[in-house]
């Protein structure tokens, strides 16, 4: 295994990625709001948003809305890669429904849910974001989907 030299300077690739590190752990996994202002950018764009709200204040909504739905969430990032200003992270999202969610009362079970996203940084900050989460699973282990075959209604 190669040597890290501790008084080298990160590469634009290392820094990049203890962004979107920083992103999940102190943002979502600690809830500390004000952290989003220095890991992203005022432009910065949720790609499958489709009213397109922009910046760290709309981080801060997602965030507060996962927080009060599921309190203890944890964000366990099994692999981060970086190419250039472009990084993807693979992560095990665990957390239980203890809050309302989406207008769904808490169910109080847990979801452990796979998730895929690719980051685009500019200037040492998230400029642009998408994601692959498997949302119909976590809303089956939180008991949230009609059973098979009978409709909601």
């Amino acid at each position: 295994m190669p040597q890290i030299d501790e008084d080298r300077p990160a590469s634009l690739s290392e820094r990049n990625k203890q962004v979107v590190r920083r992103f999940y752990e102190e943002v979502f996994g600690q809830g500390r709001l004000h952290t989003a202002d220095e890991l992203v950018h005022p432009d910065a764009v949720d790609l499958h948003d489709a009213q397109d709200r922009r910046g760290p204040e709309r981080v801060k909504e997602v965030v507060t809305m996962l927080r009060s739905a599921f309190p203890d969430q944890r964000w366990d990032i099994t692999e981060l890669v970086c190419d250039g200003d472009r990084v993807a992270m693979y992560s095990m999202w665990t957390a239980t429904h203890e809050g309302s969610f989406m207008g769904m009362p808490a169910t109080h079970r847990q979801a452990c849910v796979h998730h895929m996203y690719l980051f685009r940084l500019a200037e040492g900050k998230i400029i642009e974001y998408a994601a692959v989460r498997d949302d119909l699973g976590m809303m089956g282990q939180l008991g949230l989907l009609p059973p098979r075959g009978k409709s909601p209604n």
